[in-house]
């Protein structure tokens, strides 16, 4: 199968050959207006086993000479496509005219809305003709058909891409932000169509994968992408729609949306000239973590009237996540390549590929992806932190978080010597060094959170956990005193691990340099649940370090919510960090 894909040593092109060079049924034709750079793209991609060849190719030339390469389909990975002007659709009709399968990244609403258009002309020529097949809206769209499923109707429907900061982003992908930026753009809000603008309307959110550590809590702002409309089309129930980005560095996108507002208010009539600006600082000013995310959530009810609230996630490390946007495209060509191409005519991608066929191709990498019930059934604490991930918990760990009013066993602890390391202790009110030490862990639930106490031997000491809010949601929060160290609950094989993230004097953030390190987790062995919890810092050295084994007092009559919270107790002493 030959593949011409036009921008194809640009950004998304580029990524699109990285998922199929592998394929060596493809001939992979690496077109763009450069004939010497597609050439020097081809050779540096080295040995595939998918054959690549550069061509020239102007999607503003003689279109119909240029396919004379009589590929077998044309994916146009180069945009904008907001930019495309009067004859947009010239690469559609030629391929139609040529009988030539098309597949585009195309990231405009009205673009993608306007294929339809073609519809019986794709028909008669019996081609395929798909727009938008990208991250947005295709697999928002494969995302809400799973997180709908049991649902009567789908009430709102919101989602959001946060980058990693180094994922490098194509020129033409801010050009495109730079065209809309400020400008009006049709969505529906509270059940009627409305205008919305773009980098003007925010929203925070925290993407967490069940059993990950999150994303740090992000700022999103509306963008203008197909969902707008095609999702409408889906769920035409539905009452409002939003699809967001979440770029960072967070002070640069706050100033991408001061910009906005300069537009939307009529100071200037678009960013476009300040392109070439933004594409610098975007890729040239990054710091952070190098892992992005998405999220889709979805609130709606049952047959009964009952609402319902779920939300999946997804977390990409390092280089895989720019990969995503892209794998849409390779799902189509693969499965053309099994002989299951989609049926001919124009549209939207948003019913030709489903969640599991992206599922497939995060197999192997470092992509993780999980879904949450929010629908908010009182759900014990570590419960619903971990989502989807605590059921695959040893079954030892779980019962410590399940049906226990009180917990006892044994450990041995140490502590540092250093002067700073003893008042640390001290101010925490950590147990004396000691071997062979009884343990036993009460918990107590209140209305505003749970409150443990630990008792090594004949000292005792106590902390609150909590379910953590604001730029703390999705994280396990405890607090001795006047700090407070919010954590993700990390589910391994055989483990449940406690990751520091943030912490707080009173209420106020501090700097994580200056935060305590912690090694911290619950694990399993010899049928028996074991804690281990090591506490340092850079300037005073280690602190304490305690570990042993604990199990469960089960109390009769114990009410389910009590029992489903008890189990924490052990953890509360592992986060003791």
């Amino acid at each position: 199968m030959k593949l011409l894909i036009v921008g194809g040593y640009g950004t998304f092109g580029g990524r699109i050959v990285q998922l199929l060079e592998n394929e060596p049924r493809l001939e992979l034709i690496i077109a763009g207006r450069s004939l010497a750079k597609a050439a020097a793209y081809c050779k540096g991609r080295g040995d595939t086993k998918a054959r690549l060849a550069p061509a020239a190719f102007d999607r503003d030339g003689d279109l119909g000479a240029q396919l004379a390469l009589a590929p077998d389909i044309v994916v146009d990975a180069s945009g904008p496509f907001q930019a495309y002007g009067e004859g947009r659709y010239r690469l559609i009709e030629a391929c139609i005219e040529a009988r030539i399968h098309y597949l585009d990244l195309a990231d405009g609403s009205e673009f993608v809305a306007g294929v339809a258009g073609f519809d019986a002309a794709a028909r008669a020529a019996g081609i395929l003709v798909l727009s938008g097949v990208s991250s947005f809206p295709v697999l928002t769209a494969g995302v809400v058909r799973r997180l709908s499923a049991g649902m009567a109707r789908v009430d709102t429907i919101r989602g959001g891409i946060a980058p990693s900061p180094f994922a490098g982003v194509g020129e033409n992908v801010i050009r495109a932000i730079a065209s809309y930026a400020g400008r009006p753009v049709r969505l529906l809000r509270d059940d009627r169509p409305a205008e919305g603008y773009p980098l003007t309307e925010q929203m925070r959110y925290t993407i967490a994968p069940p059993g990950r550590v999150p994303v740090r809590n992000t700022l999103f702002s509306l963008v203008d992408v197909p969902d707008l409309r095609a999702l409408q089309a889906l769920w035409p129930e539905a009452s409002t729609i939003w699809m967001g980005a979440g770029p960072v560095p967070e002070v640069l996108h706050r100033a991408l949306i001061g910009l906005a507002w300069l537009a939307r208010i009529g100071l200037i009539r678009s960013l476009s000239p300040l392109a070439p600006l933004m594409h610098w600082a975007t890729n040239r000013l990054s710091w952070g973590e190098h892992r992005g995310g998405m999220f889709v959530a979805a609130e709606g009810a049952d047959e009964a009237g009952k609402p319902i609230k779920r939300s999946w996630h997804l977390l990409a490390e390092g280089d895989d996540g720019p990969l995503i946007p892209s794998m849409a495209v390779a799902a189509i060509v693969r499965k053309a390549l099994d002989g299951r191409m989609p049926a001919p005519g124009a549209r939207a991608a948003v019913g030709d590929v489903e969640l599991e066929d992206y599922e497939a191709l995060f197999a192997g990498k470092t992509i993780h992806s999980g879904f949450r019930d929010d629908t908010g059934k009182g759900k014990a604490l570590y419960p619903d932190l971990l989502g989807d991930a605590w059921k695959n918990l040893p079954a030892e760990i779980r019962a410590m978080h399940e049906g226990a009013v009180m917990a006892q066993g044994r450990a041995s602890v140490e502590r540092g010597d250093g002067l700073l390391s003893r008042l640390a202790a001290r101010l925490i009110g950590f147990p004396p060094a000691g071997t062979d030490v009884a343990v036993k862990v009460r918990f107590d639930i209140g209305a505003d959170g749970e409150t443990w106490t630990r008792t090594f031997g004949t000292h005792g000491f106590s902390s609150r956990q909590f379910a953590g809010r604001g730029r703390s949601e999705r994280l396990l929060c405890e607090g001795f005193g006047p700090l407070t160290f919010a954590m993700a609950l990390v589910a391994g094989e055989n483990r449940l691990s406690l990751v520091l993230r943030r912490w707080s004097l009173l209420g106020l953030p501090l700097p994580m340099w200056l935060c305590p390190r912690s090694n911290a987790y619950e694990t399993v062995e010899d049928g028996r649940f074991r804690f281990h919890v090591e506490i340092s810092h850079p300037l005073a050295g280690p602190i304490v370090r305690y570990r042993g084994w604990l199990e469960p007092v089960l109390a009769a009559g114990c009410r389910e919510a009590q029992s489903g919270s008890a189990a924490t107790a052990t953890i509360s002493m592992t986060i003791s960090a």
